[in-house]
């Protein structure tokens, strides 16, 4: 009995070690800083330069590798977002090649993308994901900015942010970032001084397509934000309005009356 009390024992110290090891771990990993992101605060809006200018981020870097399954190719003309002409949509749309079928002969065909259809994924299922990245998986980014703490800051920060390791270790397959939770990611540097050319003419640091590549990612994971403030503060003016309306309708009806 004694022996198992002490087994007992020794696991729950051992438990407890990991635990604050791995607290300390998550302490550890570096906080982005504030971007200053135009979208932010209550009456924020998308810069729609920076959301033109993130798509081509995602399209010429991002796509190989992230799928961004939630949004179609229309959204990129739809007003709230990057508000590209409809003759824009078509021809973005029509670089992506679709999977579509089956036709007359029950094969499946290729053919152009078109407005209405989804973001192509780069690959087919998650298998094929993983064994062209070393067995990760590469996250789909349609909410990437709505799934991790510090947002569009976060995804900045992490595609911006590699540095050597301490004490040059290195792993195989793998780079560090402080910004990650585990420091070691699969994912290489994805950004460099002018490695997109943009059409705007906008000077491409690593540090301006990761701010304008966040834009998009936060726009694509709420589309709608900016139709949604709106509502929000008519409903919050109307409030206001109808309140005191109300109060001056109460002193109006009991103003005769005696307390």
């Amino acid at each position: 009995m004694k022996t198992i009390f002490k087994s007992l024992a020794a696991a729950g110290v051992a438990s407890l070690m990991l635990a604050s090891a791995a607290i300390a771990g998550e302490h550890d990993v570096k906080e982005p800083r504030d971007y200053g992101f135009s979208f932010k605060g209550v009456f924020g809006t998308y810069d729609r330069g920076a959301l033109k200018r993130g798509f081509q981020v995602y399209n010429e870097v991002c796509s190989t590798c992230h799928s961004l399954k939630l949004l179609s190719y229309r959204n990129l003309g739809e007003k709230g977002g990057p508000e590209f002409s409809k003759k824009e949509v078509k021809a973005i749309a029509a670089e992506a090649e679709v999977t579509d079928g089956p036709n007359d002969e029950g094969e499946m065909f290729q053919r152009p993308g078109i407005p209405s259809d989804a973001f192509v994924s780069p690959y087919p299922n998650e298998q094929a994901a993983r064994a062209a990245n070393g067995g990760a998986l590469p996250p789909d980014l349609s909410l990437i900015a709505k799934a991790r703490e510090h947002g569009a800051n976060y995804i900045a920060a992490l595609i911006s942010g590699f540095e050597d390791a301490p004490n040059g270790e290195e792993r195989d397959g793998k780079y560090y970032n402080p910004y990650y939770s585990a420091k070691w990611i699969s994912m290489p540097p994805p950004l460099s001084d002018e490695g997109v050319e943009y059409a705007d003419g906008t000077k491409a640091t690593v540090d301006q397509q990761a701010k304008d590549v966040a834009t998009f990612l936060a726009w694509a994971a709420e589309p709608k934000m900016e139709e949604r403030k709106r509502i929000g503060l008519m409903s919050v003016i109307f409030l206001a309005v109808f309140s005191v309306l109300l109060y001056l309708t109460k002193v109006a009806i009991w103003s005769d009356v005696k307390h």
